[in-house]
Formats: structure tokens, C-alpha cells, sequence
């Protein structure tokens, strides 16, 4: 379904967000390996600036999807968080978020981490309004993306309606 924004179209490359940090003892877990929850706190972090570099104004995180941690990461590891929007509904805007470790040796990357987070646009009431600004793909992969988001979206509808 199409909805109409009232701001116009904005390309997928105007949200994309990349943070890059080297793991410090703090960001470690018990078995020094990087803390799950202070890599959700990244990504949620990116898909945030995403999010409000694509529409401008407030928004908040409503949901996280397919976190799926792939491989670990280490004290010293330089850890590289990529994000960017990739469909745009009425309210709401899907962001994915990629995680990667690089080898300082090689300059080789390792994909860590993969996830989509949901965040909805609010008012100064925290109420979900409407996305000022639709969302245009450019690229080849950009459109396959979006094209996924579609099916996405359907079995979180489907998810919540079943109560899983």
C-alpha cells in the first residue's frame, strides 16, 4: 500500500550511518568476548541515526528483529556498524543494521552481526505520526532490499497477531 508523504522522497543513501570503535575491557562479557548487550546498544544507536537522518524529526525503536550473532569479537577487535533504511510504511521505517570485525592485518571484514530494527516516527507527545518522506532505492541490491522488507514486514504482522 502506498502512502503519501508529505515532504517528499528521500534516496536509501541519505540514512546510511557508519560507526566504527575498537573494543575496549569495558565492551567485554565474562568470557572476553564482546558484550551482546552493548552491541544491541550500538545497533540500536545506528538504526536510530538512520532513522532520523531519513525523516528528520523524532522517532523511537518499537522493535528489533533477526538478531543472529555470527561470530565473536575481541578486546582490541576494531568493530565497524553499518546502517541504513530500507522501506518506508506510514508511520514506520525498517533499518538494517550490519555489524562487522575487521582483521588490522589483512583490512579483510567478518560480518558479526545482522539485524533489522522497526522505528516509528513520534510527535511531541510521543504519539507515531506520519514519515514525512518516502523512500527511493537507487541500486540493484537497494531494490532487492526493500522487495525483502515487503515479506518482512508481513510475518512481523503475522508474529504479532499470533502473540509469538
Amino acid at each position: 500500500m502506498a502512502f503519501e508523504h508529505p515532504l517528499g522522497v528521500k534516496r536509501v543513501g541519505s540514512s546510511r550511518t557508519i560507526a566504527t570503535r575498537m573494543l575496549r575491557h569495558e565492551d567485554m562479557n565474562g568470557s572476553d568476548r564482546l558484550f551482546g548487550g552493548r552491541l544491541m546498544e550500538w545497533i540500536d544507536d545506528a538504526a536510530g541515526i538512520a532513522a532520523r537522518r531519513h525523516a528528520g524529526c523524532a522517532i523511537t525503536t518499537v522493535a528489533v528483529d533477526t538478531l543472529e550473532f555470527k561470530y565473536p569479537a575481541f578486546l582490541n577487535d576494531i568493530v565497524t556498524i553499518e546502517a541504513w533504511v530500507t522501506h518506508v510504511e506510514r508511520t514506520s521505517m525498517e533499518v538494517r543494521v550490519d555489524t562487522y570485525v575487521e582483521d588490522t592485518t589483512t583490512g579483510e571484514r567478518r560480518m558479526i552481526n545482522h539485524a533489522y530494527l522497526t522505528e516509528v516516527c513520534i510527535d511531541e507527545n510521543g504519539r507515531p505520526m506520519p514519515v514525512p518522506y518516502g523512500l527511493v532505492a537507487t541500486t540493484d541490491v537497494e531494490h532487492e532490499e526493500c522487495q525483502a522488507s515487503r515479506k518482512r514486514a508481513e510475518l512481523r504482522k503475522l508474529r504479532r497477531e499470533q502473540g509469538i
